[in-house]
């Protein structure tokens, strides 16, 4: 979807200067939501990987490889250490039996879930601790944007 810049009343804005502003607050968002987790916890390849599974269903490791854009050999290691930890199991296709498929066990998806609760219960906290309801609106109203340049990179 083509989205054409609509004319401003304000000056014009720098688009490398809202790049930057942008890219220093989600990570520092996403960085404090991590921290929030247990030392010795999961990677986050393997949290990833549990979540993409949770959302999308049992894929084979490559394509797991080529949706998380990591190498294959990569993809293998966090596959192992997310097996051995009874968090996923590998399983031939039913179509195809010389492909195997990757699914999330009970345990991965009570993971991916606990983790989603306490890390979704920590941002709402803050929203409600740091911003006023106006400025609750405000990020609200921005999100259908963000959400536009997440699918643009």
């Amino acid at each position: 979807m083509e989205h054409t810049p609509l004319p401003s009343d304000g000056p014009p804005v720098d688009a490398t200067e809202v790049a930057a502003a942008l890219r220093l607050a989600v990570g520092r968002i996403a960085r404090r939501v991590r921290q929030a987790h247990a030392i010795g916890d999961l990677t986050n390849a393997e949290i990833s990987v549990l979540a993409r599974l949770e959302r999308d269903g049992s894929a084979s490791p490559g394509a797991l490889a080529e949706l998380e854009r990591v190498r294959p050999q990569a993809m293998a290691t966090t596959l192992a250490g997310l097996e051995e930890g009874g968090l996923v199991t590998r399983r031939q296709d039913a179509s195809d039996g010389r492909r195997l498929l990757i699914s999330l066990t009970d345990a991965g998806l009570r993971i991916v879930t606990d983790r989603r609760s306490a890390s979704l219960q920590r941002l709402a906290a803050a929203v409600n601790d740091a911003l006023s309801p106006a400025e609750q609106q405000q990020l609200l109203d921005a999100l259908p944007l963000i959400e536009r340049l997440a699918e643009h990179l």
